[in-house]
């Protein structure tokens, strides 16, 4: 039977210090591959392929599309690019946004999944909502392992402490240990792989861009919803699978229940404070038309624009307390 050598790992806010210090405690001989997505800026030349590759004893570099895979190696995603695997060879492509990243850790987990079953072992380290908690489940029912950094141990729990919650996780170890849980786990044989189900190919074909749903027969898996995607405005269906749901809408956006709430909150927070810039410039108006009525001995009209002007300072008051509320971060205790 082939070895659990086919390692993905997945960490969010708090993730270059923890990527150092795991790649760090891995091994010369390390005999499996490796491979990284710590969500990043689209636009910002990323640094990380350097930093891990001077942070352990692994070659690291992020990979070109089509790259054959190696064993011993570190392969890290780039900016503005899902890194997925196939048999063989890594895809690194522009599919849609998921929970609003690319690259995500979700597409690289299920693509895993899907091309090596039971030979992988999933690792979700510190970060914030629940990215990576779906790829964790697909990783499992294709009969592969799942380790999360203990919370408690991490410097941002939320990724980690939503992936216990959902009650698949093999291991849950501070990230000091998980170096050399890994080296007693790649030395297992792996047990036959489990196939996925049709959804997951199809999710996966999305992020390597081998369609685009609207334009073929090819259906959004899951059944419509009456909540519109935060990125386009589109229809988002909703899909169940191992009894945890997610969302996809026609273009291909995809998010978690968490990342569309957080997304949601972001639309809020824009609409918010474009109501916010209103209001003042209404109170800039008022007390301009105020003063303009005092000068002209008009006291209905002065009190008029007063009255305007200090409803819209109210409004003022109110919308900037619902824009605090929405800042206060989501860990996840609502899921």
């Amino acid at each position: 039977m082939p070895a659990r050598n086919i390692v993905v790992v997945g960490a969010s806010a708090g993730g270059v210090e923890a990527l150092q210090r795991l790649c760090a405690s891995l091994p010369a001989d390390f005999p499996a591959s490796l491979f990284v997505v710590q969500h990043l800026s689209p636009s910002a030349r990323s640094m990380l392929p350097q930093l891990l590759d001077r942070a352990g004893r692994l070659p690291a570099a992020s990979p070109k599309d089509g790259e054959t895979i190696e064993m011993g190696r570190i392969y890290i995603a780039a900016p503005d690019r899902h890194m997925l695997l196939r048999p063989g060879r890594i895809l690194m492509r522009r599919g849609p946004n998921e929970n609003r990243t690319r690259p995500a850790v979700n597409a690289l987990f299920r693509s895993a999944a899907i091309a090596y079953g039971a030979r992988v072992i999933g690792i979700v380290l510190t970060g914030l909502l629940d990215d990576g908690t779906d790829g964790l489940i697909a990783i499992k029912a294709a009969g592969g392992i799942s380790v999360v950094q203990d919370p408690d141990d991490a410097e941002w729990p939320s990724m980690p402490a939503n992936a216990l919650k959902r009650d698949h996780v093999d291991h849950a170890v501070p990230l000091a240990d998980i170096g050399g849980l890994l080296g007693r786990l790649i030395r297992q044989e792996a047990p036959a792989s489990i196939p996925l189900p049709e959804d997951y190919l199809v999710e996966d074909r999305i992020a390597a861009q081998e369609f685009a749903v609207m334009d073929t027969d090819i259906a959004t898996p899951g059944e419509p919803s009456h909540i519109s995607c935060p990125d386009c405005g589109g229809v988002l269906n909703e899909i169940t699978a191992e009894q945890e749901i997610r969302f996809r809408c026609q273009i291909g956006h995809a998010f978690t229940p968490l990342g569309l709430a957080a997304a949601q909150s972001d639309e809020l927070e824009r609409a918010l404070s474009i109501a916010v810039r209103t209001h003042r410039d209404r109170v800039r108006l008022f007390d301009q038309m105020r003063d303009s009525a005092r000068q002209r001995q008009l006291p209905h009209a002065e009190a008029r624009w007063t009255e305007a002007s200090d409803e819209s300072a109210r409004m003022i008051e109110v919308l900037e307390d619902a824009m605090a509320s929405l800042r206060r971060p989501m860990t996840g205790a609502e899921a």
